[in-house]
């Protein structure tokens, strides 16, 4: 496959590296200091766009995706109160569109087993359950959109949970994201159930960016030839 990388730091450059690794090959590469590149002619030709850019500059990088007909893979996180205008415009264009809060296969298997956890605990009200995230220093949005996904997992199952907040929360029906940034760790995600007698505690360390980059060449791979929207479930089925 052409591949069009909208975003080359770190995480673009891990990419990038998976793509290669798998054969592919990137036609375009658009960062903040040539975006007079990132034009419909110059996108249209590559056959998948990735964008990892920026939570102020995602909705339009989408938009013009679906205008220049191809394909597009979006792991940007920040932006999402757009979401349902962009699902809306690619259904209208017949365009294809995947987004996911994390593409790491141990981080989708870790929303399987939060959704899981979350209905065992739902009956058991002495627990109270709290996230905990920490990131490196240069990510822009806090909570991640990987705990906001956790958050929403455990709203869904756990009945005396019904909003989920940032940072700190009295309120006993609202679910509490400690959101912290240290230095240059890739992610870590805690989910604590805790209650006068014990705690019971689940999380997801990534190592590197690489599962991320691999997962994200998967999804463009997985959309080459298809139009709809997708997410990392549609990837992860098992039948």
């Amino acid at each position: 496959m052409k591949i069009a990388l909208i975003g080359y730091g770190k995480m673009g450059r891990e990419i990038e590296k998976t793509l290669l690794e798998r054969y592919h090959e990137v036609t375009l590469k658009i960062d903040i200091d040539n975006l007079h590149d990132f034009s419909l002619q110059n996108l249209g030709n590559a056959d998948v766009a990735i964008d990892f850019s920026t939570p102020d500059s995602a909705f339009n990088n989408i938009i013009k995706c679906f205008e220049a007909g191809i394909p597009i893979v979006c792991g940007t996180t920040g932006w999402l109160n757009k979401y349902d205008e962009v699902i809306k415009i690619c259904r209208e264009q017949n365009g294809t569109f995947f987004y996911a809060p994390n593409y790491s296969i141990g981080v989708n298997l870790f929303f399987k087993l939060n959704n899981y956890l979350a209905g065992l605990m739902n009956k058991y009200n002495e627990y109270n359950v709290e996230i905990e995230e920490i990131h490196h220093v240069h990510k822009l949005d806090a909570p991640s959109g990987t705990a906001i996904s956790l958050a929403e997992g455990i709203i869904n199952k756990l009945d005396r949970k019904e909003n989920w907040k940032l940072n700190e929360s009295k309120e006993k029906n609202t679910l509490c994201i400690q959101a912290k940034r240290e230095n240059e760790v890739p992610g870590i995600h805690k989910i604590k159930y805790h209650s006068d007698v014990d705690y019971i505690e689940i999380a997801h360390t990534a190592k590197s960016r690489k599962g991320l980059a691999y997962g994200a060449v998967l999804a463009a791979e997985f959309i080459s030839d298809k139009k709809g929207v997708f997410s990392m479930e549609d990837i992860m089925k098992t039948d």
